[in-house]
């Protein structure tokens, strides 16, 4: 009993860690819903993304939604994109993102 307590504690703790951090290029990446938001932009590609949806038990949702889209952020980053939108729904911890460059570089690239 003792070792299911330790257990089920250590999945606790391991599911309310922050697993994924927005890199200093990912913070420069909006995040939107709504395919309308980026008709006007230049399309640069997509990107897939994949965490741990399960630990023991489901994780939060609303958690894994945020990690999926932080790490798109930052491979959106990565490739110059300034904004993401979602491609396809939430499965087994995975999603699409398309990633868009809707605004001028400031960097005259």
């Amino acid at each position: 009993m003792k070792k299911l307590i330790i257990v089920v504690g250590c999945g606790v703790l391991l599911a309310s860690c922050a697993w994924v951090k927005v890199t200093a290029k990912g913070e420069g990446v909006r995040f939107v819903q709504s395919m309308n938001a980026v008709e006007s932009c230049k399309k640069l590609g997509t990107v897939s993304t994949k965490v741990v949806s399960e630990i023991i038990f489901d994780r939060n949702p609303e958690k894994v939604a945020s990690e999926l889209a932080d790490l798109a952020r930052n491979e959106a980053g990565l490739m110059g994109g300034d904004t993401i939108v979602p491609l396809s729904e939430i499965i087994n911890g995975r999603r699409s993102f398309g990633v868009y460059q809707c605004f001028q570089s400031k960097r005259g690239d």
